[in-house]
C-alpha cells in the first residue's frame, strides 16, 4: 500500500502528468461552460479550482509545480502574438480609429493604474503590496515583470493579474449590456483593456471584430502600463 503511495506521488510530480491536468482542468471547465451556458462556470476559474486543492492534497509546492509547467509560461507570449492575425483580417474595421483607440486606451491605463493605488492606499496597503496591484490589467508575463522591477512580488502581480481577468470577463459583457455601449470598437477596447487576455476571449464570443480590437488593446495597454507605473509611483 504504501509503495503504490510513493508511485502516485511520484506519478503526480511528472511534468507530462501536470501538464496534462492543467490540459484537462481547463477543457473541463470549457465543457461545463458550453452545456451549462453559467457565466460564473469560467473555464479557468475551473481549472484553478480543481488546481490549487491538487497541490495542497498531493504537496506539490507552487514553486515546483510552475518549474514543470514553465512551457505553459512560455506559451502566454506566442498566444498574445497570435491574436495579430484576427487583428489582421478586421484591419478594415479598424483604419481611421487609430487616436480614438490610442486615447481610450490611454484613458483606461490610468484611471486603471491611479484607482487600484488609491483605493489600496486608502486601506493601508504597503509599497509592495501597491506595486504588485498597479499592473493588473496587464498579460501575466508582463505584469510580473512590472512587479519584480518596481519593488512588487511576483507571484502576487500574477494572482490579481488573473482575479482581474476572470472579473472583467464575467461582468464586463454585462456593464457593456447595462451602459448601453453598442459599438462594437468600445465593447474591444473595454475588454481588452480592463482585463487583457481572458477578456480577450470573452470578447471573441461577442464577435470577430471585438476580439481583434480586445488583442490590440492588450499589447497598447502592455507599453502603456510599463510607461506609466514608474512615473505614477513616484507621484504616490
Amino acid at each position: 500500500m504504501i509503495n503504490l503511495f510513493d508511485q502516485l506521488q511520484a506519478l503526480f510530480r511528472e511534468e507530462s502528468f501536470l501538464m496534462l491536468l492543467i490540459m484537462g482542468s481547463y477543457l473541463f471547465g470549457i465543457y461545463l461552460y458550453k452545456r451549462t451556458k453559467i457565466s460564473l462556470l469560467q473555464p479557468l476559474l475551473i481549472a484553478i479550482l480543481i488546481i490549487i486543492p491538487f497541490l495542497k492534497l498531493t504537496g506539490i509546492e507552487y514553486i515546483e509545480f510552475s518549474n514543470k509547467t514553465h512551457f505553459m509560461n512560455f506559451m502566454l507570449g506566442p498566444s498574445v502574438v497570435a491574436l495579430g492575425y484576427v487583428l489582421y483580417e478586421q484591419l478594415e474595421q479598424i483604419k481611421g480609429n487609430v487616436i480614438s483607440i490610442l486615447t481610450a486606451v490611454l484613458s483606461g491605463c490610468i484611471v486603471g493604474i491611479i484607482s487600484v493605488i488609491l483605493i489600496a492606499k486608502g486601506l493601508g496597503a504597503d509599497a509592495s503590496l501597491l506595486a504588485s496591484l498597479a499592473p493588473k490589467s496587464v498579460t501575466a508575463p508582463i505584469a510580473i515583470s512590472l512587479a519584480d522591477q518596481n519593488g512588487g512580488v511576483p507571484a502576487l502581480a500574477a494572482a490579481f493579474v488573473v482575479i482581474c481577468g476572470v472579473f472583467g470577463g464575467l461582468i464586463g459583457p454585462i456593464v457593456l449590456r447595462k451602459l448601453g455601449i453598442e459599438s462594437k470598437l468600445a465593447q474591444g477596447l473595454a475588454m481588452g483593456s480592463a482585463s487583457h487576455a481572458l477578456g480577450t476571449a470573452r470578447a471573441m464570443e461577442m464577435g470577430a471584430l471585438q476580439g481583434a480590437i480586445s488583442g490590440l488593446a492588450i499589447g497598447i495597454m502592455g507599453i502603456m502600463t510599463a510607461l506609466l507605473i514608474p512615473l505614477v509611483q513616484k507621484l504616490f
